[in-house]
């Protein structure tokens, strides 16, 4: 207007609008449309586009500047979850956790769950809270923090391509996952899954985040089952057991909405018959009822755990880990030392 030298009431004249309604327009306060742009691109000779531009890119700055007006209000939900270790696993951007710095991380949270709002993750993760509880004792529930590390897993879940679920070719990998037991970390990393999603299941490594105390948990996800092992521990016999536990709900509940959710602090003090079912399995896979008799008289030295070890396949620490388990030997024993520490990370 001010190159062409012309006043608002010319304009006004020019595009047979009111006075008012030029005001608005130049105010922000009334929006550009695709006819107003086309009758300005002829009085003024700059192109409609243009103008439909500059529009979308004003009414997109005040969408915003209300985006962080209301993310100001998110700021207590945001601080329910653990975000030093949540930037540490590179889920948030780093810096320090002042007051300001906190309300800037509203909008990677959000878009780190998928979600447009807290509204929207209560919604999207309404049942599974309801499940955490019913599992846990409250003051043991972080509930933002499981749903962050479950978060991590789906979001690693969706670069992996599995055929349909085959329960029997899951079956049938047991003796095959059992082998490797004696493997190393990275070997048993990679072909158990391998093995899991030649059977339509996807397998990931998730570390725990603090406040979760998950050892695993088994769920369907997009029309395939999910197996999400959280390493804590890192103790071999642990993880094998979570393991197969895990397979164990895949296997026997094939219930698509139920989550297994499998806390490290409950140990062998669940009542779910769900769970024992699961730890049955795994315990049976691990030590077969045949093998079970043979177990009780192992001599509990090392030289024992390691000849029946060899002899049935099975590494020296998840016999120990088997025999405190079935509380033929103490937790706090010096055979714990024959134990492993793995550290699995698989990425595609």
């Amino acid at each position: 207007m001010d190159e062409r030298s012309l006043s608002q009431a010319e304009l006004s004249r020019r595009l047979g609008r009111p006075a008012q309604a030029i005001n608005e327009i130049l105010a922000g306060k009334k929006e550009i449309t695709e006819d107003t742009a086309i009758e300005l691109e002829r009085v003024l000779q700059v192109p409609a586009h243009f103008w439909l531009t500059r529009e979308a890119q004003y009414r997109e700055y005040l969408a915003r500047v209300r985006a962080q007006q209301a993310n100001k209000s998110a700021v207590p939900w945001l601080k329910a979850f653990p975000l030093k270790a949540m930037q540490t696993a590179g889920i948030l951007p780093p810096g320090r956790l002042t007051a300001g710095f906190i309300e800037s991380l509203v909008e990677p949270m959000l878009s780190f769950f998928g979600v447009a709002s807290p509204e929207g993750w209560e919604a999207q993760y309404d049942q599974l809270q309801a499940q955490f509880r019913r599992a846990r004792p409250a003051a043991q529930t972080d509930v933002a923090a499981i749903t962050a590390w479950l978060r991590m897993g789906e979001i690693e879940a969706q670069r992996r391509e599995v055929p349909p679920f085959d329960a029997a070719k899951l079956e049938a990998a047991l003796p095959a996952m059992r082998a490797l037991t004696v493997a190393d970390a990275a070997t048993i990393g990679r072909e158990l899954t391998r093995l899991c999603a030649q059977a339509g299941v996807v397998l990931v490594f998730v570390p725990a985040l603090q406040g979760t105390h998950v050892s695993g948990v088994a769920r369907w996800l997009h029309g395939r089952p999910l197996i999400q092992l959280s390493l804590l521990g890192k103790w071999n016999d642990t993880f094998w057991f979570s393991f197969l536990h895990e397979v164990g709900h895949v296997l026997k509940h094939q219930s698509r909405r139920a989550v297994y959710l499998d806390d490290a602090s409950s140990g062998d003090h669940t009542t779910s018959p769900d769970e024992l079912e699961a730890n049955r399995f795994a315990s049976e896979v691990l030590v077969p009822t045949a093998l079970v008799g043979e177990l009780g008289q192992v001599a509990l030295n090392e030289a024992g755990v390691r000849a029946w070890a060899a002899k049935v396949g099975l590494h020296p620490g998840i016999v120990v880990g088997q025999l405190q388990h079935r509380q033929l030997l103490p937790w706090a024993h010096p055979l714990t030392r024959l134990k492993a520490r793995y550290d699995i990370q698989i990425k595609t």
